[in-house]
């Protein structure tokens, strides 16, 4: 899901640490209008993405932040209402917000109930969300549960054998525990690219694979800049793709009560960048399942796949760069990492 990181300088800084990076990016969202625990959140979340290699959803998304607050679209001091509305379901109103923070305060009760039913749903609307979607699910799978989350976004995709965007990237994350091993996570776009692997691309001047997107004319394209200014994408495995968008546009917009990606305009906000929609989750305890641990029938699934000649499993490669960047620092280069001081004093 990641891409090459978007260096455009070859010089880079010395290695941060998370807790640096953190708390630099922390000084940027409080600078730029955001309340301490809004701040604290969507820090950890970038911070997060770029130690792991998530380079499209991490540090890169900093100028869209603060572009989005500056123009004010996003409402940076939202403070989430959280609604307990049936025993296995959890309402939020973000409150023009950010959706981590939501997410945040609302899921001790979400947990709470997942516990004592077995299953819980958690709808957010009203919300932001311009970040990676699996630190969203990964908490849960580590803490021994199931979770399986979407969240629509803003138009820029078209439905397959349609001629004009309707739907968003429109991800989906799912997180399940192992024994023995790091969660299973993994989180895709059902577009056949990510948003904000398009953008990194058209920046270094990279051309994308066939059948990622469309120009202004609906005419298939391998240029980024072509598919950014006037174009679109396309759905993964066309019809396949295109159906699982649609779901998700109906779990996180029509069930939560948020926006369709086609119901918002931000016109009137320019450098506004966030998708102003809703998000969905769904947390099973698989401790009330029959049969074995469920954890361990995970490791065995592993196993199996491992036995047949898979190599790498979703995730694996996260996994392998959060622990080189705990062990040896997060590399920007020094034009970012320069950037992010400026922002920072701005």
């Amino acid at each position: 899901m990641s891409a090459p990181h978007d260096a455009v300088s070859s010089a880079v800084s010395p290695a941060l640490s998370l807790e640096a990076l953190t708390q630099l990016l922390e000084k940027v969202f409080l600078r730029h209008g955001t309340s301490a625990l809004v701040a604290r959140t969507l820090a950890a979340n970038c911070a997060g993405a770029e130690r792991d290699g998530a380079h499209s959803h991490g540090v890169f998304r900093i100028p869209g932040y603060v572009s989005t607050l500056k123009s004010g679209w996003v409402n940076g001091q939202a403070v989430p209402l959280v609604e307990d509305v049936a025993s296995g379901f959890v309402r939020v109103d973000a409150g023009n917000g950010f959706a981590q923070p939501a997410l945040a305060a609302a899921r001790p009760l979400l947990v709470e109930k997942a516990r004592n039913a077995g299953i819980a749903v958690l709808a957010i609307r009203n919300s932001h969300h311009f970040a990676a979607l699996w630190p969203d699910v990964e908490p849960f799978a580590e803490e021994g549960l199931v979770a399986l989350s979407v969240v629509n976004s803003m138009t820029c995709v078209v439905p397959h054998g349609a001629d004009r965007p309707l739907f968003g990237t429109n991800p989906i994350a799912f997180a399940a525990p192992r024994a023995g091993g790091a969660p299973i996570v993994f989180d895709l776009a059902t577009s056949a690219i990510a948003h904000g692997d398009v953008q990194i691309a058209a920046r270094k001047g990279e051309r994308l694979p066939p059948g990622m997107g469309v120009d202004g004319l609906g005419q298939p394209t391998c240029d980024p800049k072509a598919i950014l200014e006037g174009g679109a994408l396309l759905p993964f495995g066309g019809h396949k793709g295109s159906a699982l968008s649609m779901m998700v546009e109906l779990l996180a917009a029509a069930l939560t009560g948020g926006h369709f990606s086609f119901e918002f305009d931000w016109s009137n906000h320019p450098g506004a960048r966030t998708p102003w929609t809703g998000q969905l989750l769904i947390v099973i305890d698989p401790s009330k399942a029959a049969g074995q641990d469920f954890a361990a029938r995970s490791q065995e699934l592993v196993r199996q796949m491992h036995g047949v000649g898979l190599k790498r499993l979703p995730g694996d490669r996260r996994h392998l760069q959060r622990t080189r960047s705990m062990a040896e620092g997060i590399v920007l280069d020094e034009q970012t990492l320069a950037q992010l001081r400026e922002l920072a004093a701005d």
